[in-house]
């Protein structure tokens, strides 16, 4: 059933997603930006906050002059709401396959080729895309370049002009407000997610082994690939510890089952406080950072059979570094 306001060519919010996607970035339909991003929309990162289809322009052109070869392998779009009262959200989780062939923000063209995630959660409405928030894998691109992520932030620092005139990282003192005021659906997958999640930020721990397939396959930041409740809760227990005491926010909430899927979930979550502890980013500094981050989650018949996970090491490593000096 085509969707109330959208061109027809779609067949429903997922095909939409996936055909913008395509025809923005791979098609170059770059100019396609006015007619499926709105005049005055706000994109949020880990990096910055960016108002105006304009400024989203000309960072798409930035970045295909610097990975002109770049595909987008939509993986996955998790989404809620209704096209009647413009409501609708996709999460919208990306491959994205690159060779670093132009001189950029990552450096002189080193010809490599990179592989990485991405999660972009979109509102639409009316054909248009009207509120975003994007994460990506940037832990996982810099390796891959060479760099370690700690020394690319002080390194972008300096290319930026300094502490004082760098781009600054994204902070809810910085953010714009959007027109997207939804928080998802209350499907009893994406709930339990969210609780569960909520249980380990809780330093209930005891929960993965509960929740989690022994088999489990997670993707986590910096590329990483890893098995297991083990692997799960060294990376759970990493981030926590390096940030004890900082606040856990859920900000959107998903759950889904489809046809020829398994049950799935997306959140978007945040962690904002003191780097305090050591685990995931060295000797404690002090640094008040806040941490955007987005979770999928499929589900098999023994418990979360994958996750995905993604947050932006470089842009809390910027945060540390300009707190810190």
């Amino acid at each position: 059933m085509p969707l109330k306001g959208f061109d027809k060519k779609f067949r429903d919010f997922p095909d939409y997603i996936l055909g913008v996607t395509k025809e923005i970035w791979e098609d170059r339909g770059i100019a396609t930006l006015h007619q499926y991003y709105a005049p005055d929309i706000v994109v949020r990162s880990p990096a910055s906050v960016v108002r105006g289809n304009r400024n989203v322009i000309g960072a798409t052109m930035a970045t295909l002059a610097e990975f002109p070869d770049r595909q987008l392998l939509g993986e996955d779009v998790i989404w809620s709401g209704s096209d009647e009262d413009g409501t609708l959200l996709s999460s919208h989780r990306l491959l994205s396959i690159a060779t670093h062939l132009g001189d950029g923000v990552y450096g002189r063209a080193s010809g490599k080729s990179l592989t990485y995630r991405i999660i972009a959660d979109c509102a639409a409405r009316d054909n248009m895309i009207y509120d975003e928030w994007l994460i990506r894998d940037q832990g996982a691109i810099v390796r891959q370049l060479g760099w370690d992520p700690k020394q690319f932030a002080i390194d972008l620092i300096e290319r930026e002009g300094g502490s004082e005139a760098c781009v600054k990282p994204f902070t809810p003192e910085i953010d714009i407000a959007g027109d997207y005021k939804g928080r998802g659906n209350d499907h009893p997958v994406g709930k339990d997610y969210a609780d569960f999640l909520s249980a380990i930020m809780a330093a209930d721990f005891r929960v993965i082994s509960k929740v989690y397939d022994r088999a489990c396959q997670l993707d986590l930041p910096g590329g990483v690939t890893a098995h297991g409740r083990g692997a799960a809760d060294r990376f759970w227990m990493e981030l926590r510890a390096a940030f004890p005491d900082a606040r856990f926010e859920i900000h959107h909430v998903i759950g889904r089952t489809d046809a020829a899927m398994p049950p799935r979930a997306a959140l978007r979550w945040s962690l904002t406080g003191t780097h305090d502890g050591w685990g995931g980013f060295g000797a404690p500094t002090k640094a008040e950072v806040h941490i955007m981050g987005m979770s999928h989650a499929e589900f098999g018949p023994y418990g979360l059979k994958r996750e995905f996970v993604i947050f932006d090491e470089t842009a809390i490593w910027k945060q540390i570094a300009l707190k810190t000096g």
